[in-house]
């Protein structure tokens, strides 16, 4: 039986919230990352596992700075030194959109990194390509749009749809995937790694990090019984999309929670017992993890507006170290009753908070009893507008003013043509 460690979507650079370490002056959020990462490295070499499968997503940004690309080889050179065969895939956000430029994990096969392969285009490893560890691996990578009309044949700014380009690719991988696994040994364990979108995956809030349409690869694809495990990554979102069945079919989820969509999200990683027909997974909770608040209210009173405001947080005690959301709801005319200054007081120990005021106004413009559009003139029907609106009256009176000059020159250059 091998002992497999999965990981994927480590996003190390993700640093959209809060401030800088005054020591190392990395951002606070990237050590956040960083630590989740360290737990991860310390458990493969401390239980001294057999293989690692990062299954895509190194960084957030396809031209990660380098100092977050010293950080990141920092780590997986420790696996490299450990002598643990290590399999990194190449995700969405570490490929270049441009056909022939370097990806952002591409140092480790330039470099020829003892132990580390880098997966950049599907690949099917034998026994003899990861050290001879008695295991296949058929390994995706992300693959790019620009990459799969190149594939298919198409031109520069073809006309193709997106749905038609993904619709033949993934025909063209079924058939390449049924390929393999004709080709799979029986007597020996195989894992299918990808960084894509099954059918049926639950998505997370990602979605407002990932870019572009995804090919989303049907789940029989990965439900095949010559599986005995596979690991995936693109998703955030922890799940086994084969609960209690063979093989297990497993997105970790990533090392961090990256925004307020991810807030009741617990984080984790992978140890798996592989071995042919029959795969013990273990979920590894990654404790530490930086909390993300977010909470909301609609005001519909203006009865003790300050305490209700609070009691739609925690208690401070729970607010210290947290990224934390507070979104209001209220009429317009209720602006001067938030006390801005108290709430931020109050949550003055949060990592950073945000609030985020949502003035409502009313949808839609009533006519006065007795009124139709046509029977107004244009300075009524402003006035309306400006009215529902809750345009304030000073400014009301100079706008009124500017549009009757305005009405007043047009109609007379109206009458001297």
């Amino acid at each position: 039986m091998l002992k497999i460690l999965h990981f994927a979507d480590a996003h190390i650079d993700m640093a959209n919230y809060g401030r800088h370490d005054a020591e190392s002056g990395l951002p606070l959020r990237v050590i956040d990352f960083l630590k989740s990462l360290d737990t991860i490295i310390d458990t493969a070499i401390d239980e001294k596992v057999d293989l690692v499968i990062f299954a895509g997503d190194a960084y957030k940004d396809r031209n990660p700075a380098p100092t977050f690309q010293r950080e990141w080889g920092r780590r997986i050179i420790r696996l490299s030194k450990a002598g643990i065969p290590t399999i990194l895939l190449v995700g969405n956000h570490d490929l270049s959109p441009a056909l022939g430029r370097a990806h952002a994990i591409q140092e480790f096969n330039t470099l020829e990194v003892p132990h580390v392969h880098v997966i950049s285009k599907p690949t099917f490893l034998r026994p003899e390509d990861i050290g001879g560890l008695p295991l296949q691996i058929l390994a995706l990578p992300w693959i790019s749009r620009s990459g799969l009309l190149a594939h298919l044949g198409y031109q520069a700014g073809s006309a193709q749809k997106a749905g038609q380009v993904y619709e033949e690719l993934e025909i063209r991988l079924t058939e390449l995937i049924h390929g393999w696994i004709e080709q799979i040994d029986p007597a020996l364990p195989a894992i299918f790694t990808a960084h894509a979108s099954i059918q049926g995956a639950v998505y997370g809030a990602e979605r407002t990090v990932m870019l572009g349409s995804d090919l989303v690869l049907p789940g029989s694809l990965v439900r095949d019984s010559h599986f005995d495990y596979v690991a995936l990554g693109h998703i955030h979102k922890p799940q086994d999309l084969n609960d209690g069945a063979h093989p297990p079919i497993i997105y970790p989820g990533s090392i961090e929670r990256i925004d307020f969509g991810e807030a009741a999200d617990d984080k984790f990683f992978v140890i798996a017992n592989v071995a042919r027909g029959n795969t013990e997974v273990e979920w590894r909770q990654l404790t530490g993890i930086r909390s993300f608040i977010d909470r909301s209210i609609i005001l519909d009173t203006k009865e003790g507006i300050d305490r209700r405001l609070r009691e739609a947080l925690p208690a401070v005690d729970q607010l210290q170290g947290a990224i934390v959301r507070l979104v209001i709801e209220y009429p317009r005319d209720w602006e001067p009753l938030i006390d801005d200054a108290s709430l931020r007081e109050y949550a003055q120990g949060a990592f950073e908070f945000h609030l985020v005021k949502r003035p409502q106004v009313e949808a839609r413009v009533r006519l006065p009893e007795d009124h139709t559009l046509g029977s107004m003139s244009a300075l009524e029907l402003l006035d309306l507008y400006w009215r529902a609106s809750h345009t304030k009256k000073k400014d009301m009176e100079k706008l009124k003013q500017m549009a009757s000059e305005v009405i007043a020159d047009v109609r007379g250059r109206i009458e001297n043509e």
